[in-house]
Parts: C-alpha cells; structure tokens; sequence
C-alpha cells in the first residue's frame, strides 16, 4: 500500500463506506454499543448533525480513494459548559486494522480540535478493547474513569472506560 491520504470525508463520497465501517462494528463487535445495523437514512442525519455542529469527519483513503479508516468528534454533553469538551470516535476497516491508521486519523483529529479550540477530547471505548486502549494511550490520554456494567450487549455486562486528552486550547475561554 502506498501512503494514506488524508481527506475530509463528504456524505456524497464517503457515507456508504462509513456505513459499511459502522455497521461492522455493530455487528461484530464492542466499539459501538448499538445492536442494530444503521441504514443510509442514518448517514444523512449523521453528516447533518457534523455540519450543523461545525465537526470534522476526517478518513483515511488508499490511492483509489476507497476509505480505509475515518474519526470524527462531537458534543460530550448538551450543556453550555462543556462547549470546549467533545467525544471522538475512530474507526479502522475490518481488513486494515493493524496498520497504524487509526494513529493517523487520532493525529488529524487532535489537530482539527486544537484548530477549533477544543480544550478536552474524551474517548468512551469498551473497557475490553485493548487496541483502542493502547492507541489513546500512545496518545497521551488517560484514563479518567470507567462505568461498570453500563452496556448489554452479546449476552453480557460491557464496561465503558473514559479517556481524556487535555489540550492547550482555547487561548482565551469564556463563560457563556
């Protein structure tokens, strides 16, 4: 494989093959704790709620411009307050995992944030994944808290462990 690019992700060009990279993480594992595979309606409301929010969906593509790994960030929570914290997500492609491009799409999220004054990027991963757990932690976050037994999926309890990047960002925060 030649060098990944980076690019900004568009409903028009990339929300089939995020929906294939959600819906495999649904089905097949922890990452999200939803049970049911989403439909390209979802992807429209999705890629709204991005560009209404002013939130970048960052992917990863090979030299054919197939999307091989995509992140994003959004509200934490829907309090003023916590105007200057998001909730990021990354997601690698079942068939190129392993390869570090999650490491380069954290990278250009991280970078996005600081760009738009984002003081906090917090990270809910499954207490169980282990890669996720290791990436961030290369990252520099750490873990700032885990909530036992939140989730229920396959059959058992899952475990939502916090990570935290704090960044130097905004120069100059205000209240309101």
């Amino acid at each position: 494989m030649s060098d990944p690019i980076i690019v900004q992700c568009t409903h028009e060009r990339h929300a089939d093959a995020i929906l294939e990279i959600f819906n495999d993480a649904i089905v097949n594992s922890t990452a999200l704790y939803d049970y049911k595979p989403r439909d390209a309606q979802k992807m429209v409301a999705w890629f709204e709620a991005k560009r209404t929010g002013n939130f970048p969906v960052i992917g990863v593509e090979d030299e054919n411009g197939t999307l091989l790994a995509f992140g994003s960030y959004g509200t934490f929570r829907a309090f003023p307050a916590f105007k200057y914290t998001m909730e990021h997500s990354v997601y690698v492609h079942q068939d190129h995992r392993g390869r570090g491009l999650g490491r380069l799409v954290m990278d250009a999220v991280i970078a996005a944030a600081r760009e738009h004054d984002v003081h906090a990027l917090m990270g809910a991963i499954d207490a169980t994944n282990a890669g996720s757990i290791a990436l961030h932690e290369r990252l520099g976050f750490r873990h700032v808290g885990t909530l036992p037994e939140v989730g229920f999926k396959f059959g058992r309890w899952l475990d939502l462990a916090f990570y935290q990047l704090l960044l130097d960002t905004p120069a100059n925060p205000v209240d309101g």
